[in-house]
C-alpha cells in the first residue's frame, strides 16, 4: 500500500485509513502506433492495484510534448481538477515522470497529492522487498529519486533570513530553511553512501558464489522477462522450488537460485530475477545492477513472455532494451512463450512466426515443459565445454535451496 513518505497524505494532509482513490493521467502523441484511447494506461492501473489503490477515472491529453510547467495544458489542468473533485479522488497518478515543478503546479491546481509512474513503482518495490539486500537496493533507488526533489518540499522552509530588523541573518546569509535543506541533503547523501557500500558487499559475496560455480563447471541459466510473465511459476516447475507466485506485478524482487540436475547428469543453476516493466525507473536499474549481474554472467538467458498479453511483442522489446542497458545483450537467449493455454490461437501463431525458435509452455498446466527441458539440456550441452557428468542418482526436480 502506498505510504506517506512516497506519495504523501490525501485531502487535508491526513493519512487515509480507507483505500486510496486515484485518477490516472496520461499524454499521447497525435499519431501513435499501438493501443489507442486510454488503453496504454492499463498497465498503470495494474501498478496502482498492486499498490492497493483503486482507480476511479482516467484523463488523457493528446499533445506532442508535456507542458514544462504543468505537464498538461491549462484547459486540461482545470478539467483534471473538476474530475478529481467529482470522483472524490485522493491522488493523481501520472504515467510519465514529472519534474518537481510540475508536481507542485498540479497539486496547487487539483488540491490532492500528485505522484508519477516512477514514484509509484518505487513504492511497490519498497512494499515487496524482503531480503536485506533488496531493501537496501530499493531504499537507495528511493533516495536517488528524492534527493533532487527536496527543493520542492521546502514550502515550510523559509529560504530568506527575514532581514536584520526581523532578527534574520541578513542578505547573502542562509536562513533556517536553507540550512535545514542542506542538512537533509547531507543526511541523504551519507545514507546513500552507506547503502552503496552494503550493496557492494553483497555483490562481492554473490561474485564469490558465481566463481565457485564456474570452478565447479556448473552452467547457469537466468530467468528474465517482463513482470508477471510467470517467471517464478516456471522456476518452480523446472526446479521443484517453492518460490512465491502471485498474479501481481513485481511479486519477486530478490534473486532466487536453485540447482537442477537432469536425468542424464547435467547440473545447472536456475536463477529467478526481478521482472522488467515499460519505463522502468533508471534509479531502480542502477540500484539493482548487482542483482541483474546474474543475467550478465549467465550462460543462458531464459526470456519468459506472457503469450496471452496483447502487448507481448512490446514486452519482448522492453526486456531486450533493459538487458542491453546492463550489458547482457550478448548472453545467449531462449524465448519461452508462457501462458500458452490462455493465449488466443492467432496471437500464438503470430508469436511463433516471429520467433520460430521459441518454446511454448504453460507453467500452470505443465504443457510444453518436457520440450523446454529438452531444449534447455541441448543448449547447455552446446554452450558448456565441460558439462557435469556427476553419476550420482537424482531426479530433475532436485533443488538445493540456495538463495542469492
Amino acid at each position: 500500500m502506498i505510504n506517506e513518505h512516497a506519495v504523501g497524505a490525501g485531502r487535508g494532509g491526513e493519512t487515509q485509513a480507507r483505500q486510496w482513490r486515484a485518477v490516472l493521467l496520461g499524454l499521447t502523441e497525435p499519431v501513435e502506433p499501438g493501443p489507442s484511447g486510454t488503453d496504454f494506461l492499463d498497465e498503470l492501473e495494474r501498478l496502482a492495484a498492486t499498490d492497493g489503490i483503486a482507480v476511479v477515472d482516467r484523463l488523457v491529453q493528446v499533445r506532442n510534448h508535456p507542458d514544462p510547467a504543468t505537464y498538461l495544458g491549462s484547459g486540461k489542468v482545470a478539467e483534471l481538477a473538476e474530475l478529481v473533485d467529482a470522483r472524490h479522488a485522493d491522488l493523481v497518478i501520472a504515467d510519465g515522470e514529472l519534474t518537481p515543478a510540475q508536481v507542485h503546479a498540479l497539486e496547487a491546481s487539483v488540491g490532492v497529492r500528485v505522484v508519477d509512474r516512477t514514484g509509484l513503482i518505487l513504492d511497490i518495490f519498497g512494499e515487496h522487498a524482503r531480503s536485506s539486500e533488496g531493501k537496501a537496493q530499493v531504499e537507495l533507488a528511493q533516495l536517488a529519486y528524492e534527493l533532487p526533489r527536496l527543493r520542492g518540499r521546502g514550502r515550510d522552509m523559509s529560504r530568506i533570513g527575514g532581514g536584520r530588523v526581523a532578527g534574520g541573518a541578513g542578505i547573502g546569509v542562509r536562513g533556517r530553511g536553507e540550512m535545514r535543506l542542506e542538512i537533509q541533503r547531507r543526511h541523504l547523501r551519507r545514507r546513500m553512501r552507506a547503502l552503496r557500500e552494503q550493496v557492494r558487499r553483497t555483490a562481492r559475496r554473490r561474485e564469490v558464489t558465481r566463481q565457485q560455480r564456474a570452478r565447479n563447471r556448473v552452467p547457469s541459466v537466468a530467468i528474465t522477462g517482463y513482470t508477471n510473465a510467470g517467471k517464478s511459476a516456471l522456476l518452480n516447475r523446472l526446479s521443484g522450488a517453492d518460490a512465491d507466485v502471485a498474479d501481481v506485478l513485481f511479486a519477486t524482487l530478490d534473486p532466487l537460485v536453485r540447482q537442477v540436475r537432469t536425468p542424464d547428469g547435467l547440473t545447472y543453476t536456475l536463477t529467478d530475477t526481478v521482472g522488467f516493466v515499460r519505463h522502468l525507473p533508471h534509479q531502480l536499474v542502477d540500484a539493482f545492477r548487482s542483482t541483474l549481474e546474474e543475467v550478465v554472467q549467465a550462460d543462458l538467458a531464459l526470456h519468459v513472455i506472457d503469450a496471452s498479453s496483447p502487448e507481448a511483442t512490446e514486452h519482448i522489446a522492453t526486456v531486450r532494451k533493459v538487458l542491453g542497458d546492463i550489458g547482457a545483450d550478448g548472453v545467449p537467449e531462449l524465448l519461452v512463450l508462457n501462458k500458452a493455454d490462455l493465449a488466443e490461437p492467432e496471437d500464438m501463431t503470430m508469436l511463433r512466426r516471429e520467433h520460430p525458435d521459441a518454446v511454448a509452455v504453460s507453467a500452470r498446466t505443465g504443457e510444453g515443459l518436457d520440450a523446454l527441458r529438452n531444449v534447455l539440456r541441448q543448449r547447455l550441452r552446446a554452450l558448456s565445454r565441460h558439462p557435469s557428468t556427476d553419476p550420482r542418482p537424482t531426479t530433475e526436480h532436485t533443488a538445493t535451496g540456495e538463495t542469492a
